[in-house]
């Protein structure tokens, strides 16, 4: 978290100077009497933000280099209730076929909010990792008093590569966000100074040398099994005997099932559309052998005037003797031959 000279100032005469117990309020004094040019180590590392830092310089208006001065004293506030810290979890495991419940049920008692997701540790971007970073940085941005943890079931579940991990321990002690173990050697909330600093390297250092160990197990239990004709990946879809049949199909010039099923599909399309043509129009009258009414046998319009009675016509055609049918009687049928 970066501060601006006059609130990194602020922050430090919060405190009481521990070397020349300079009183809260106060710059710190050398001990020939004078306003010293920048803070003592003892009392600007009291404050998070500022533990990395190698130097505090004191702002010009508290006088550096002339005789000190105590300045307004720091007003005591009536003692706030202890803040419930907030604890953000994060759970993760590498695989789909890994789970995530015994992770939760350890998290859930404690943490407020939880991001879980199943995602390798080789992969650099982790969605969940971030949106859990995010939120506990902006938290204590907002509420800098406002005590922050980010809580992992073992230290293996942020990386398991030794850099990222120092890097992110350094990221989150930054911030002023406190990381917290549930198992392990470091089980707690991490301190990043002494002690806690060289173990949490041992460990992160343990942490990529076990990773390295699976990965060449791996690769050795993949490479025995290749030599035994195993190679992984799913099973054949075709074996032999099917490859040769279907080989032997093929030369015989058999159509192969998606073949068949587009020369089906064009008969259906072929078929639905003779069918339509043949489809009778509903009020269309037809005459005697299919014809529509208004055309002759060679599709020419018939001559104008009154059409002939076929009834009269077929009452003065003589039948096969010569006499003439009888008026409504039907025609006799010629013989054969």
């Amino acid at each position: 978290m970066h501060l601006t000279p006059d609130q990194a100032a602020n922050a430090v005469e919060r405190n009481d100077c521990p070397k020349c117990e300079a009183p809260a309020g106060s710059p710190c004094r050398t001990r020939a009497g004078k306003t010293t040019a920048k803070y003592h180590t003892p009392r600007f590392i009291l404050v998070p933000a500022l533990r990395e830092e190698l130097e505090v310089l004191v702002p010009d208006d508290r006088g550096p280099g002339r005789p000190w001065k105590p300045g307004p004293p720091v007003e005591q506030t009536p003692a706030a209730p202890a803040a419930v810290a907030i604890r953000i979890g994060y759970a993760r495991c590498s695989t789909a076929q890994q789970e995530l419940q015994s992770q939760l049920d350890a998290l859930e008692p404690l943490c407020k909010l939880i991001f879980s997701e199943k995602i390798s540790t080789r992969v650099k971007v982790r969605p969940e990792l971030e949106k859990a970073l995010r939120l506990a940085y902006d938290i204590k941005e907002a509420a800098p008093d406002q005590e922050v943890i980010l809580t992992v079931h073992e230290l293996k579940r942020l990386a398991r590569n030794a850099a990222e991990l120092m890097t992110l321990s350094g990221q989150l002690q930054s911030a002023g966000v406190q990381l917290e173990l549930l198992t392990g050697p470091l089980t707690g909330i991490h301190d990043p100074n002494g002690m806690g600093a060289m173990f949490f390297a041992v460990l992160a250092a343990a942490a990529q040398i076990e990773r390295n160990y699976i990965r060449e197990k791996t690769l050795e239990g993949q490479v025995v099994a290749a030599s035994k004709g195993n190679h992984g990946g799913r099973p054949k879809v075709i074996d032999d005997d099917s490859l040769l049949l279907g080989l032997a199909l093929k030369d015989r010039g058999v159509p192969r099932p998606r073949d068949r099923e587009e020369a089906d599909h064009q008969d259906r399309q072929e078929r639905r559309r003779t069918s339509l043509r043949r489809l009778r129009v509903p009020g269309a009258r037809r005459g005697r052998r299919g014809r529509r009414p208004g055309r002759s046998a060679r599709g020419r319009s018939p001559p104008a005037g009154p059409r002939p009675d076929n009834r009269s016509r077929q009452r003065h055609r003589p039948g096969a003797d010569g006499t003439p049918h009888p008026a409504g009687s039907r025609r006799h049928r010629r013989p054969d031959g």
